[in-house]
C-alpha cells in the first residue's frame, strides 16, 4: 500500500529528465526509449510512471484516482486511454522531423462526437482537447491508429481487420488534407446533418431529437435545483461564489452580446463526481444557470472541470511555452481546431487552480464503437481520419502556428504508401506494448500497489 504524505516523497516528476532525453534525441543522439525494458524494469517503470502521473490526483481527490485505478484495471482500453503518460514517453524525440502542429494529444475512437458549433446546431468534431499540445502531425495518427486497433482487437477481428481499419483511418486523413490544399476547404467545412456520411448524419439526428429530455434525471426542474444522487453531489451554498465565478468567465467568451443581461445567473451549483476516464481525480463542477428566458426547462448547464498538465508537455523541445497547468490551451486547441466552435468555452482560475469551463451540451452523443461490425467501424475510422485532417490542417499560419499550408507541409513531409504501412506496423508493435503494460498493471493493482491512504500528517 502506497502511503500518501504531504511531502510527496514517494513519486518524483520526471518531466526535466524527458525533457533533457527529448532534446538530445532531437540532436541526432542514439538513446535507448523505455520500450527497451527488461520485464520487472519495466513493470517498475509503468508502476512509477503511473503513481508519477497521478499524484496531484492523490493528493487532491485520493478517492477519484482510486476510482480512476480501478476502471483501468477492469479493461485494457480504458488502460489505453488513461495511460497517455506512459504511451508518450515510450516514443519521446521521435518524428521531430516532421511538420509540428497543435496536435489533438489524445486521439482515440471514443474523442469523436456531436458538439454544437457557434449557432447551436450538431456538428461532429474531435471532442476532447484536453491534453492538446504542440507536437509532430504523427503523434496524432499514431495514437489514433493504435486506439482503433485495440477497439478492433477487442472487439475479436482478426488481424488482416485490425490492419484495414487503421489502413482506413490513415487513408481517410491523407484524402481529407488532399482536397483540403486544393481548395481551404479546412476554413469553412463542417459535418452537419445536411452533408454528412449515412452514420453520422443518424448520429447527428439522434442528438437533437435527446435535447428536450436533457436535465432529466440531473435536475429538479421547477425547483432549479440539481437533484442528488451517486455522482451529483449539491453544492447550493455556494451559488454566491460561483455567481462570481460565472461573472469573470463571461468577460472572455464571444457568445455575450446576443444574451440578455440575466443569462449567467447562478440558480444552482453541484459537485459532479465520476466523469471521463483520464479526468478521474480531478475537480469537476456543474452550474445551473438561467437560459434565454425565465422558464426552468430553459436553463443551461455548464460544466467547469479542472486543467491538468498534457502528457506530450516536454516531450517536445523547444515548445514549452504554451503553458503547464492552464486551461488556455484547451480553449486555444478547440477554438483553432474547430470551425465556429462552441461559444461557451472558457476558462477560470481558482485558487491558482486552472478550471476549462464549457455548456454541457444537449447535443452531447458519440457512436457506440462496441456495436460497430468490421466493416461499420472500418466506415467510422475512415471518417475519424477525415475529421482529424480539418484539425491539422486549420494549424497554419493563419493561427501563427506553423509557415504556409500545414496541409501542404504534411503531405510533402511523406511518401503516403510508405507512411500508411509504417503507421499500421506501429500500431500493432504499440498494441502489444500497452497489452504487456497492461498485465503488468492488473497485477500490481491487485497486490495493493495503487491502493491510497492519508498517514494524517
Amino acid at each position: 500500500m502506497l502511503i500518501i504524505d504531504k511531502a510527496n516523497r514517494h513519486d518524483r516528476d520526471l518531466t526535466d529528465q524527458f525533457s533533457a532525453l527529448a532534446a538530445r534525441r532531437k540532436a541526432g543522439d542514439l538513446i535507448p526509449l523505455p520500450t527497451q525494458f527488461d520485464g520487472f524494469e519495466r513493470r517498475l517503470y509503468v508502476r512509477r510512471t503511473m503513481r508519477e502521473d497521478h499524484q496531484f490526483r492523490i493528493r487532491n481527490r485520493p478517492e477519484g484516482a482510486q476510482k480512476k485505478f480501478d476502471t483501468l484495471a477492469a479493461d485494457v482500453y480504458d488502460f489505453f486511454r488513461g495511460s497517455a503518460l506512459i504511451y508518450y514517453r515510450d516514443y519521446v524525440g521521435t518524428d521531430l522531423h516532421l511538420p509540428i502542429v497543435l496536435a489533438i494529444g489524445d486521439v482515440h475512437p471514443e474523442n469523436f462526437g456531436v458538439m454544437p458549433n457557434e449557432d447551436g446546431a450538431p456538428i461532429f468534431q474531435v471532442n476532447d482537447f484536453d491534453e492538446a499540445f504542440f507536437a509532430p502531425f504523427s503523434y496524432d495518427i499514431k495514437r489514433g491508429a493504435v486506439g482503433f486497433y485495440i477497439q478492433a482487437k477487442e472487439a475479436g477481428f482478426k488481424k488482416k481487420w485490425r490492419r484495414k481499419i487503421v489502413r482506413a483511418f490513415v487513408e481517410g486523413y491523407l484524402e481529407s488534407l488532399r482536397s483540403f490544399a486544393r481548395d481551404d476547404r479546412e476554413r469553412w467545412h463542417e459535418y452537419r446533418i445536411d452533408n454528412s456520411p449515412k452514420m453520422i448524419r443518424k448520429l447527428l439526428e439522434g442528438a437533437l431529437s435527446k435535447r428536450a429530455d436533457f436535465l432529466d434525471g440531473k435536475v429538479e426542474i421547477e425547483e432549479e435545483r440539481f437533484l442528488s444522487t451517486d455522482e451529483i453531489v449539491p453544492h447550493t451554498a455556494h451559488i454566491a461564489e460561483f455567481q462570481e465565478i460565472v461573472d469573470d468567465y463571461r468577460k472572455d467568451i464571444s457568445i455575450d452580446d446576443r444574451l440578455d443581461d440575466e443569462f449567467f445567473t447562478v440558480r444552482d451549483v453541484a459537485i459532479k463526481k465520476d466523469s471521463g476516464t483520464a479526468s478521474l481525480g480531478l475537480d469537476r463542477y456543474w452550474i445551473l444557470i438561467r437560459g434565454k428566458d425565465d422558464r426552468p426547462e430553459s436553463n443551461v448547464i455548464l460544466e467547469m472541470k479542472q486543467a491538468r498538465r498534457s502528457a506530450l508537455y516536454g516531450l517536445i523541445p523547444d515548445h514549452e511555452e504554451i503553458g503547464e497547468f492552464s486551461a488556455d490551451q484547451i480553449v486555444k486547441s478547440h477554438h483553432i481546431h474547430l470551425v465556429g466552435g462552441d461559444p461557451f468555452y472558457g476558462r477560470a482560475k481558482i485558487d491558482e487552480k486552472s478550471y476549462l469551463i464549457r455548456e454541457r451540451s444537449p447535443l452531447k452523443d458519440d457512436i457506440d464503437v462496441d456495436e460497430l461490425d468490421k466493416k461499420g467501424m472500418r466506415k467510422y475510422a475512415h471518417i475519424c481520419g477525415q475529421v482529424l485532417a480539418q484539425t491539422h490542417a486549420r494549424s497554419d499560419e493563419d493561427t501563427g502556428i506553423l509557415d504556409g499550408d500545414a496541409e501542404v507541409k504534411i503531405l510533402s513531409s511523406i511518401i503516403e504508401t510508405v507512411f500508411i504501412a509504417d503507421v499500421v506496423r506501429f500500431a500493432q508493435h504499440a498494441c502489444a506494448q500497452i497489452y504487456c503494460d497492461y498485465a503488468f498493471f492488473v497485477q500490481d493493482h491487485s497486490a495493493g500497489a495503487f491502493t491510497f491512504v492519508h498517514d494524517g500528517k
